[in-house]
């Protein structure tokens, strides 16, 4: 689950923090700064692109249209489409299929196969790379290879702008299994909805097909076409309250590699990722990082109801609470003027160190729950 939050961790030492306003659904962003960005923070320009929270916002129009679904198989080897500083993206997900939030990329080959390398460094951290469109329900697949050291959690994920999330993730060096999980609303459950799945081929040396098959009704994990866990839709009514606490929100696909053996982090996050990273490694010292290989995701968009040939994108509904999202199509453009593309989006009194003080927050959030769950 916290593949997002938890690799800023290394950032902690770099940053400094400065003032901006914290946002959230009961702390609204000012008219000035409408747009809570995915860690909280109010700003313009991309504050108002990915990850933005209408529910956090000054209004639920604040944040730019989330950019429609794509049917597509999007090859990752191709990193003209990856964009390395998604500080510098203006929301034109036709131009740029992936952004880079931190981290770095780098071309690679592996089994005669070319693949994009998310790299993982002491000094850097890890690597998280979002796509530039949503998906509002729909079938996704990625063919990876995970890295195989203790601490080092390879994650391929959905997350939406209030925090619905999907997730297959990898932790350390268990190389013949894998981890699916799922969140509604950044809500914790008091016993995790997170199972092991066992049994696989080894997930470092060979190429695997991970598969995400959700769906308004049921939510499907598959490893190369066979179905390893099923969860219905009508399984996830808490029956205290009677919501639905099923991901229904429209998402971004996020890949990433992350640092979850290091000393900041709590000792159940750290034994859960195999225990502490040892940059003493042969193959760290070797190559100056850790890795894991993205060859390739593929989309099949199923969304509810079909877009007008003129809809650009997804927003929240005038009728949505915390509760029960409403989602409807826009045909607003998903475009940032441009006076506020770039830097910091032309919010003079914010940087991108106040974004990075933001995650840093939502990172001491993020291990704070870590510790509650595991």
């Amino acid at each position: 689950m916290f593949a997002l939050l938890v690799l800023l961790v290394p950032l902690v030492a770099t940053v400094t923090p400065v003032l901006s306003q914290a946002c959230n659904v009961t702390s609204p962003c000012p008219s000035a700064y409408p747009c809570c960005s995915e860690y909280g923070f109010c700003g313009t320009g991309y504050y108002c692109l990915g990850g933005c929270d209408p529910l956090g916002s000054h209004a639920l129009d604040s944040c730019n249209p989330n950019p429609l679904c794509e049917t597509a198989n999007y090859t990752l080897s191709d990193t003209s489409r990856i964009l390395s500083n998604y500080t510098l993206f203006n929301g034109n997900a036709s131009q740029y299929d992936w952004v880079v939030e931190e981290g770095s990329v780098m071309n690679t080959t592996s089994g005669g196969e070319s693949a994009v390398a998310l790299i993982l460094t002491e000094n850097g951290g890890g690597t998280l790379v979002s796509s530039t469109r949503y998906v509002h329900y729909g079938t996704i697949t990625a063919r990876l290879k995970t890295g195989q050291w203790a601490g080092v959690v390879t994650a391929f994920i959905t997350m939406s702008s209030i925090k619905d999330e999907i997730d297959w993730e990898f932790p350390g060096n268990a190389t013949t299994q894998g981890q699916t999980n799922y969140f509604w609303q950044g809500f914790i459950p008091q016993q995790t909805n997170g199972v092991i799945e066992y049994g696989f081929t080894d997930t470092y040396t060979d190429w695997h097909d991970y598969t995400i098959d959700w769906q308004p009704t049921a939510l499907t994990f598959s490893v190369d076409g066979n179905v390893t866990r099923t969860i219905q839709a009508s399984e996830c009514v808490n029956n205290a309250t009677g919501v639905s606490e099923y991901p229904n929100t429209p998402s971004r696909i996020q890949l990433s590699l992350w640092p979850a053996g290091i000393a900041s982090e709590p000792q159940g996050t750290v034994e859960w990722a195999g225990g502490m990273i040892n940059w003493n490694d042969s193959d760290y010292v070797s190559a100056g990082h850790f890795y894991a290989l993205f060859q390739s995701v593929s989309v099949t968009c199923n969304d509810p109801n079909p877009p007008n040939a003129n809809d650009t994108g997804y927003v929240y509904g005038a009728n949505t609470t915390l509760d029960t999202p409403s989602i409807t199509y826009s045909n607003k453009t998903i475009i940032l003027p441009k006076s506020t593309t770039g830097g910091t989006g032309g919010a003079s009194s914010l940087t991108a160190a106040s974004d990075m003080h933001g995650a840093l927050v939502a990172c001491m959030v993020a291990m704070a729950m870590a510790a509650h769950l595991l």
